[in-house]
């Protein structure tokens, strides 16, 4: 797909690569010359994006005291990739479309016509389809964007490549901390990496290599911290308690199911129950099912019904 000068849509979980997967395909493309700029449109206020994207003229808002190039400029003759594009607001949605289909755009506060040769890679670990159907997403900009659609991997389906990232994350540390040699992982240790379901994916297994590699006080690591979240403080005579999926609602909880239409409450009730599995499970679709009893084809189709009503934005539908 890289040398093909198309828009290229990137779906993968959080930490499974996504900005280096489109890096890639930049660099092995026939723009690999040209610049490679990248925006998480999650991490700017929704104001905010239209003004990175396009740029302002002078004047343009109260603070513009100057004209300022967008993304779109600085990305001239090479590749834009825009992360969590799931989360451009609707308005800007329709600027973008026509840098796609035009190749011009109006910086903001200005009215002159501004013309770029960009590539658009994105990326999101969002159901557009499903933001698309419920005009969350523009549908033509979906169809312009997807002209390739790339699935990335989670780490649990590819375990073949756990080891080989852990030892290449373990080999970094080790030449930060200035070892002399490289770590390396006991049998025990290795088994755990690799049955790990790592929710998290690469950048997950990064951070618990590294915390791994500086607290160990070998060169041979046998012990594997996968939550740092554990106080030393707690209480060491409270009786450990058996982890149980909570489905018992509050009494309160109870009285506003019991005032609902039995079809409304009941679905309330399944969507809290699902909420709460996917807490109790980290987010591990099948051990949510075996904690709901139900089978994982059973899940996700509950899960998709899930999906379709807006994630914990729609407890009334």
């Amino acid at each position: 797909m890289a040398p093909i000068n198309r828009p290229v849509l990137i779906m993968g979980e959080r930490g499974t690569g996504k900005e280096l997967a489109a890096s890639r395909l930049h660099y092995l493309s026939r723009r690999w010359q040209g610049p490679f700029v990248a925006l998480n449109c999650s991490a700017l206020a929704a104001s905010l994006i239209e003004s990175e994207l396009f740029g302002y003229e002078k004047g343009a808002f109260t603070g513009a005291e100057q004209r300022r190039l967008g993304r779109f400029e600085a990305a001239h003759n090479g590749t834009l990739f825009l992360d969590e594009i799931g989360n451009i607001p609707m308005e800007v949605q329709e600027k973008i479309l026509r840098v796609v289909e035009y190749n011009t755009f109006e910086r903001v506060g200005g009215s002159q016509s501004v013309e770029v040769d960009v590539r658009i890679i994105a990326a999101t670990n969002a159901d557009l389809k499903v933001l698309a159907a419920n005009d969350m997403f523009k549908q033509d900009l979906l169809d312009r964007l997807s002209f390739e659609v790339l699935f990335l991997p989670p780490l649990r389906e590819r375990r073949e490549d756990i080891l080989l990232l852990a030892n290449h994350f373990a080999g970094r540390m080790a030449v930060e901390l200035g070892w002399d040699e490289i770590p390396h992982f006991s049998p025990e240790a290795a088994d755990a990496l690799e049955r790990y379901p790592w929710p998290g994916n690469v950048r997950e297994l990064k951070n618990v290599v590294e915390r791994a590699v500086y607290r160990s006080e070998a060169l041979l690591i046998s012990s594997i911290d996968f939550d740092p979240f554990h106080s030393p403080y707690k209480d060491s005579n409270a009786q450990p308690q058996k982890k149980v999926l909570k489905t018992e609602q509050k009494p309160d909880q109870l009285d506003h199911l019991m005032h609902q239409p039995l079809k409304r409450a009941v679905w309330d009730l399944k969507i809290r129950m699902l909420e709460n599995a996917l807490r109790e499970s980290k987010y591990n679709q099948r051990k949510a099912a075996e904690l709901l009893g139900m089978t994982y084809h059973q899940f996700r189709g509950l899960y998709r019904q899930y999906l379709k009503t807006g994630i914990g934005n729609n407890k009334d539908t």
